[in-house]
């Protein structure tokens, strides 16, 4: 099989969806791999390291025209003439893009395989949770940098001084993302808390995190409660392919303090925060009622390499499936299978098709 992977074109995105080990790996198996010059460049990989692995430099177009395409970020605006029906296996996030995405893909027939609904045999996500660590642990870098007087934050440095403990950190959400900023945050010396669904949890929780941390049960009056004091809010909430739900309300934001810190690690499924959009790299703050607000959607792409690695390792064993089976791959495993959001011009994912209002054009794998 043909398997392409273009140069991604998102603004400040750096990562490359194969490293040129796994490049060397599938061209073992047999495939045809072809690296867009340059694609490797952001994440340290020279077109120079791909060669002796045995793939082929190419063109953009000669990429994007194999069989199977392998991306990191979801296709923009710019991308959508290159989709042909060819099989595409990148992160959609379709629930929280602009669905003009969705219609390309559907307009185009094409196979579209998302990372971050691909499901294990525990239900949970191999293929989202590297990332979604990498965020987690971000999350609590930028914030605390933001929160300096110098850009508008309120000023408070998160950490430990001469064994005073200083900074509030509220976290929503305790999967890979919420406990990977919450034990950033716990080592630091912050304060922190951490709000999640079931309070079963917490002794997985503990054994990641350690104790020195809160844990409260979601409910809005605990939220509303607990945002007025904290200096960084960090909102990892989680919905398999569905846009996530706003549990911070504008009124809720309204009553935090002047200079504290949002980082809504949600936004690239549409943002667990009322007064949340999305931001870049380049310009990555906005200010809303007194409070930074933090939302790059691809927060990852600022470490590239560590996260090109990490992808790589967590994608190939799905990739190298993909490019020997095809459909089938997807249809005898039910939790890969779960990552097939487009196919013939239908939407094969119930929660991207409900968060889309597209229930119509709605067909799963058979």
């Amino acid at each position: 099989m043909k398997i392409g992977v273009p140069r991604e074109i998102k603004p400040d995105e750096n990562r490359v969806a194969l490293t040129p080990a796994g490049a060397a790996a599938l061209v073992a198996d047999g495939h045809d791999v072809l690296i867009e010059r340059s694609a490797g460049a952001g994440s340290g990989f020279a077109d120079a390291d791909y060669e002796p692995a045995g793939a082929r430099i190419v063109a953009a177009e000669t990429a994007w025209n194999a069989e199977l395409v392998l991306k990191v970020k979801e296709p923009t605006a710019a991308e959508y003439s290159a989709l042909t029906g060819q099989i595409l296996f990148t992160y959609l996030h379709l629930a929280g893009v602009d669905p003009a995405l969705t219609e390309a893909l559907l307009a185009s027939h094409t196979t579209a395989v998302a990372y971050e609904t691909v499901e294990d045999s525990t239900g949970r996500l191999p293929l989202l949770a590297p990332m979604s660590a990498v965020a987690g642990a971000m999350a609590v870098a930028m914030g605390n940098f933001h929160l300096a007087r110098s850009g508008g934050g309120r000023g408070m440095l998160l950490g430990r001084i001469f064994d005073r403990r200083f900074g509030d950190v509220l976290v929503i959400g305790d999967g890979v993302a919420g406990s990977h900023a919450a034990r950033a945050a716990a080592g630091l010396g912050a304060k922190v808390c951490v709000v999640g669904l079931e309070s079963d949890r917490l002794p997985e929780l503990q054994r990641f995190i350690g104790t020195d941390f809160r844990f409260i049960r979601s409910a809005p009056e605990t939220l509303a409660a607990e945002i007025r004091n904290a200096d960084l809010v960090i909102g990892a909430v989680l919905l398999h392919g569905a846009r996530a739900p706003h549990v911070i309300s504008e009124a809720m934001v309204k009553t935090m303090q002047r200079g504290a810190v949002i980082v809504d690690i949600s936004i690239d499924q549409g943002g667990c925060v009322a007064t949340s959009r999305p931001t870049t790299h380049h310009d990555p703050v906005f200010e809303k009622h007194g409070v930074i607000h933090y939302c790059v959607t691809n927060m990852p792409g600022a470490y590239p390499r560590l996260s090109t690695l990490a992808l790589t390792e967590a994608t190939l064993p799905y990739v190298r499936r993909l490019a020997a089976r095809g459909l089938d791959a997807l249809r005898e495993d039910p939790g890969f299978g779960k990552g097939l959001n487009t196919l013939d011009g239908r939407i094969a994912c119930r929660p991207v098709a409900e968060a889309l209002g597209r229930l119509d054009r709605y067909a799963p794998l058979a």
